[in-house]
């Protein structure tokens, strides 16, 4: 694809960046052809294979942060990063540094200009990221590998690991039903597609529609499984920076868990983990007060967080994480829910007037801001100031920039807060601007 190889890390960057334009999604025998010229790196580790439609992220930082505190050595590869492509591909839940990422670029790249030679195609962004952080985990001490799904599972690149120690499955809901389906019951076969034989797993139960296709594919491929409801576990308290609960179990009696965020979601989330590690320390007696300690000292950017005074971003970005948004704000004390300015952008692909018609039946804003995000998907901050005015009588504010959707966002709350929400796109330009950059990522 490249005239030259390229010469350092901001080069490669570009190089990965530029790969949407130049190819495409392949068949997941292309990506194990792939793998395989890479040496199948990884494939010795123990996997943990994860999709869902939300909380995918916040699980894998859970466990990563548990088997941290059993000083367990653990790689993890996510999607998408919100400000820099490095934390993409983690160890011991930190990005890896510019020199190791240019250094696995240089050994993967060499590896597919050979496939290319022999009239194999170039793998895609998504594609060629996984095969370097494989590549980075190999070369690791890392006992443990989570995988997050990128888009589905069953067609999705990491579904060509087929032995993994443990498959995990999140909350389901309606989201790229142009690709996976219309239905919670599609979408549900389509991430039951990681489910493999013989291998147990974890599944958020939330949804009956789609707990009862996964029981149902788990059974056909005789992997055990376990369905987390939330009757499992039972809300202490809520407030602006924390969440605590207590499992309903005999292991878990004494201890009240507090996840650092006040999304309620994240209660699920938590305990979907935390009964997910119970099986990798099965025949143990682990310590659960320190496993206490490890989540609470959690930090998983853009959900329910306090990116500056008075200015929360949560990667919202679907109808379910709307409707869990909504809930956990309902939650919270008044001054911290009250007539709050909302601060909202989204990319096509999504079903964003839905979103929009959703927050504002559910949400008496002081303000709604709408904006655009610097990707070639976005929705024109005009339309989508057109469904705002549509669905409420609240003051709508068009601002096209992020500064300018920020700034305003500043001028109008008065005493109120301010959630920056629609798209992890939108939270990472918004933390980027914060951080002092220019809000485009």
């Amino acid at each position: 694809m490249a005239d030259r190889i390229p010469e350092n890390y901001k080069e490669a960057v570009s190089y990965i960046e530029g790969l949407p334009r130049f190819t495409k999604k392949h068949s997941l025998e292309h990506t194990e052809e792939f793998l395989k010229r890479l040496g199948n790196p990884g494939l010795d580790r123990k996997i943990i294979h994860v999709a869902g439609t939300n909380g995918k992220g916040s699980v894998c930082a859970y466990m990563q942060a548990v088997l941290a505190a059993e000083d367990k050595c653990t790689g993890f590869f996510t999607s998408p990063h919100l400000v820099k492509i490095n934390e993409r591909i983690q160890i011991d839940r930190r990005p890896v540094d510019d020199d190791t990422f240019y250094r696995i670029f240089l050994k993967t790249l060499e590896t597919v200009q050979k496939m290319q030679e022999d009239g194999l195609e170039h793998p895609s962004y998504f594609e060629f990221l996984f095969g370097m952080a494989m590549e980075v985990f190999a070369a690791s001490d890392a006992e443990y590998i989570i995988l997050e799904t990128g888009l589905g599972g069953r067609l999705d690149a990491t579904n060509v690991i087929k032995h993994p120690f443990l498959t995990v499955i999140t909350s389901i809901s309606l989201d790229h039903t142009d690709i996976l389906g219309d239905t919670v019951s599609e979408i549900a076969a389509e991430k039951a597609g990681i489910i493999k034989e013989g291998v147990p797993v974890f599944f958020d139960g939330s949804s009956q529609e789609a707990s009862e296709v996964i029981r149902r594919t788990a059974s056909e491929r005789g992997a055990p499984c376990r369905e987390i409801s939330n009757l499992a576990y039972e809300i202490r308290e809520v407030n602006r920076n924390c969440i605590a609960f207590s499992g309903n179990n005999a292991y878990d009696k004494g201890i009240t868990w507090r996840v650092p965020f006040c999304g309620l979601y994240q209660a699920a989330n938590a305990y979907l983990a935390l009964e997910a590690l119970g099986y990798v320390f099965r025949g143990c007696d682990p310590d659960r007060k320190k496993w206490a300690l490890a989540i609470a000292s959690v930090r998983w950017e853009g959900r329910m967080e306090q990116a500056a005074p008075h200015l929360t971003v949560d990667g919202a970005h679907n109808p379910g994480a709307l409707e869990a948004f909504v809930q956990s704000i309902r939650l919270l004390p008044e001054r911290d829910r009250e007539l709050p300015v909302i601060v909202f952008s989204a990319v096509s692909d999504k079903r964003y007037e839905e979103m929009a018609r959703y927050l504002c039946r559910e949400i008496e804003a002081k303000a709604y801001i709408v904006t655009e995000i610097d990707d070639r998907r976005r929705v024109p901050a005009e339309e989508l100031g057109e469904l705002f005015r549509k669905y409420t009588v609240s003051p709508v504010f068009v601002k096209k920039e992020i500064k300018e959707a920020i700034s305003q966002a500043y001028e109008v709350r008065g005493d109120r807060e301010i959630y920056c929400l629609g798209s992890l796109y939108l939270v990472g330009a918004v933390k980027k601007y914060l951080t002092g950059g220019s809000g485009k990522c």
